[in-house]
């Protein structure tokens, strides 16, 4: 296998280098220049912060090397079927054209996925899979040839080089090695090699395992798609296009490579069996493909070596003088501090009453205006910035101070973190803690006129309902208990008496999980009696202590009074005969 696939690269080395040149000299007519250390490379309708990457060091992946491979020339579609050798798992036979289309199983269902699942939360995006398959590829060519489980994780993981700043930008540790094993500097990771700072707020679970992993390429393309997609950028116009591929590595040459196999893909591809993908031979940091050493033009033939030049004896020249770049406010800027941000907490549903506020200073302490301030949402929580986001850039005012917008909490109650950051500088964050509680009552009351009553064995004509308000208004959305106890001050449910019926039509005294309504009512359901008569109580409570106490009165069944026993009447009178006998005189007629 490994001989086979060493065949395989040498082959799609060959195939592309000629499509490299011609492509690239095209590319390179058509699109700036890109010099390091400019901004000739940033779209001119993007912000001057590395097109506002999300990183505080260029974009998703730190600006990593990326494999530079472009595709060939002829078209994927149709398939060329002459003098060619079978492509393993696809039935068809093709060129290295043929290979290069075909994208490992599971890999190119995630991209798929994560396209689909974007079209439905941000379908104003009109992110393309293709988009993802082409950044895959010159990331990691596939998740290394689709060397992946089924599950859709790294057999190997994938790792860039320590960016120590040695020809890559520098970034210190942020994850303390857990995501790519290095406590020293951070190093991009996985199939779509996102740097650990970036995908602490940007990772997302794709395969529905409960876990982010950049080492997924499901977690890995779906944390992608949500990234190219977070500032509106629209993928059917050529800025926002532009805008997004280079907030993933800010380089016009970047960009021209994706774009390369973005229309590639989009004129056909097919699904090839995993660990059959073929990798690229060059990348962004070592041109040559392979060796890793430097590429040599042997001399040619028949050309006797020109005698070498004696040196020059003339002093050398002075180069001239280049003037140092000129200062930006962030360069100045040494630190991120608090600017007075009180406690943030809200009621679930409900808009975070403070604002966050994070001031840029210079090493003496001085406020730093015009720097751009990224803060992150952290932590497993439905919470937002106004607007729907979890991320959200500011710029400082003249007291160096950035507010984002007002936080705006979800359903889900607990603590999280805000994360403040510098854009385009490697400082350390500053962290807001954030609350939401839970919705919560302060009195409930009775909608029923009337007294519950019933008789034994019998059921309640009327259900229970009340209101719940807080501070005189509906409480809506609040969480309640119903318990039947057999005293005011019990906590426990009673054993006997009324009851409720679960879905079974078994007796239940206890139902939790309840919910006011929009407008603060609770309906309960319909009470049943049992053969026990008496005076029961109901006791109601809420998230926030409101509490009330309903008296349920069972009555015994009246028991059936017997007929009185009739009285005996008195015998007949008798009355003498004219024989002297005694006989019984006939009644009056």
């Amino acid at each position: 296998m490994s001989a086979q696939f060493g065949r395989r690269l040498r082959k799609s080395a060959v195939n592309t280098t000629v499509a490299a040149v011609a492509v690239a000299a095209l590319a390179a007519s058509q699109a700036p220049e890109v010099v390091a250390g400019t901004t000739q490379d940033r779209p001119a309708d993007t912000p001057a912060s590395a097109a506002d990457t999300g990183s505080t060091t260029g974009g998703a992946t730190g600006n990593s090397p990326y494999y530079t491979d472009l595709p060939p020339l002829n078209s994927p579609s149709p398939v060329p079927t002459t003098g060619t050798a079978p492509i393993p798992g696809t039935g068809v036979t093709g060129t290295g054209t043929v290979s290069e289309a075909g994208i490992p199983a599971t890999v190119l269902d995630a991209y798929k996925r994560a396209a689909t699942t974007l079209a439905g939360s941000k379908p104003g995006c009109n992110l393309p899979w293709e988009l993802l398959a082409a950044i895959g590829k010159v990331e990691s060519g596939h998740a290394s040839g689709g060397n992946v489980a089924a599950d859709g994780t790294t057999i190997t993981p994938i790792l860039g080089p320590p960016l120590n700043g040695v020809g890559f930008a520098h970034i210190s540790d942020t994850d303390g090695g857990a995501f790519d094993g290095d406590a020293t500097y951070d190093r991009a990771v996985g199939p779509m090699q996102f740097i650990p700072s970036t995908w602490a707020w940007a990772g997302r679970d794709g395969n529905g395992d409960g876990k982010k992993d950049p080492n997924n390429v499901y977690d890995a393309a779906l944390a992608a798609a949500h990234y190219l997609c977070r500032n509106n950028w629209d993928m059917n116009t050529p800025s926002g296009l532009r805008s997004a591929i280079l907030s993933y590595n800010n380089s016009t040459a970047y960009y021209n490579t994706v774009t390369s196999w973005l229309e590639y893909y989009r004129k056909g591809t097919h699904e090839i069996p995993n660990g059959t993908g073929t990798l690229p031979g060059n990348r962004s940091d070592n041109p040559v493909s392979g060796s890793g050493g430097t590429k040599t033009t042997p001399p040619k033939t028949g050309t006797p070596p020109k005698t070498p030049a004696p040196p020059r004896t003339d002093p050398p020249k002075t180069p001239p003088t280049t003037p140092p770049p000129a200062q930006t406010p962030t360069d100045t800027v040494r630190r991120l501090e608090d600017a007075g941000t009180g406690k943030l907490t809200a009621t679930a549903g409900s808009a975070f009453a403070q604002k966050i506020g994070a001031r840029a200073e210079t090493a003496d302490g001085k406020a730093v205006a015009k720097v751009r301030v990224r803060f992150l949402i952290v932590g497993d929580t439905d919470t937002t910035f106004t607007g729907g986001e979890k991320i959200a850039t500011a710029t400082t005012d003249a007291k160096g101070v950035a507010t984002p917008p007002a936080l705006r909490a979800g359903e889900k109650t607990g603590s999280f973190l805000v994360r403040a950051l510098v854009v385009g500088r490697a400082l350390d964050p500053v962290d807001y803690t954030a609350t939401v509680e839970a919705r919560s009552a302060d009195l409930i009351s009775s909608l029923l006129g009337g007294l519950l009553t019933t008789v034994a064995g019998g059921e309640f004509t009327d259900q229970v309902q009340v209101k719940a308000t807080l501070k005189g208004a509906a409480a809506g959305k609040v969480a309640a208990t119903a318990t039947l106890v057999a005293a005011a001050g019990d906590t426990t449910a009673n054993d006997k008496g009324p009851y409720f019926k679960d879905a079974a039509g078994n007796p239940v005294r206890t139902l939790t999980g309840l919910t006011t309504d929009a407008l603060g009512v609770l309906k309960l359901p319909k009470l049943y009696a049992d053969d026990n008569a008496g005076t029961f109580l109901l006791k109601i409570t809420t998230t926030g202590g409101a509490s009330l106490t309903v008296e349920l009165t069972v009555t015994a069944v009246p028991t059936a009074t017997p007929d009185p026993e009739p009285e005996p009447s008195d015998p007949p009178s008798a009355s003498p005969s004219p024989s002297g006998s005694t006989e019984a005189s006939p009644s009056a007629s």
